[in-house]
């Protein structure tokens, strides 16, 4: 048990909660009743490798989660294109990103740790690569293809003749639409 789990942190906007929790007010419980989800204070000593990974989903969605705001917010920045832009706002666009990026750095340290943690309680299920992913050049089992009855080998065969000619109508269709905008831009090009 090297790696310690990092602690929870309550508080808005804090990485070791999910969004959903983050919103909630916190209320004081009497110590013999827990919060549904969370372990009793007693058993966080005993904590299984089920609620690890349920950790680990959500620290997963709050990756996910982060990362979509950061695009988001590259996406809204204006580009300096020649646009005077004052310092202050620059600055405070800079600091949030950098906020959003700190965040995203612990997000995945708690990630890593989670998974360590879970190998490390879980050494009998460790699979090595060889059992989920077949080399190239490694014998693999032939997968038996048991012959189709003729229903189903005439239904594929006219499955087959539609898509055949529902390409044909729709390479007749994208001729007529390529030849109508050559003709469109032939016309506006002689207006001009």
């Amino acid at each position: 048990m090297s790696a310690s789990l990092p602690q929870k942190v309550l508080g808005p906007g804090m990485p070791g909660m999910p969004p959903q929790q983050q919103q909630q007010p916190q209320t004081h419980m009497p110590p013999g009743l827990a919060q549904p989800g969370m372990p009793p204070q007693g058993a966080l000593r005993e904590i299984s490798p089920v609620y690890l990974c349920r950790i680990g989903q959500e620290t997963v969605q709050d990756i996910v989660t982060r990362t979509m705001e950061i695009f988001q917010f590259t996406r809204a920045t204006q580009l300096p294109n020649g646009v005077t832009q004052s310092q202050a706002a620059y600055q405070d666009r800079f600091g949030k990103l950098q906020e959003h990026l700190r965040q995203l750095t612990l997000l995945f340290r708690k990630l890593r740790l989670l998974y360590e943690r879970c190998v490390e309680m879980t050494p009998d299920l460790q699979e090595s690569p060889a059992e989920l992913i077949p080399y190239v050049g490694e014998e693999t089992t032939p997968v038996r293809v048991e012959p189709c009855s003729p229903a189903v080998i005439q239904e594929r065969q006219e499955v087959l003749e539609k898509v055949r000619q529902k390409n044909q109508e729709m390479k007749m269709l994208m001729d007529q639409m390529r030849n109508l905008l050559w003709d469109v831009n032939a016309m506006l090009t002689m207006r001009k």
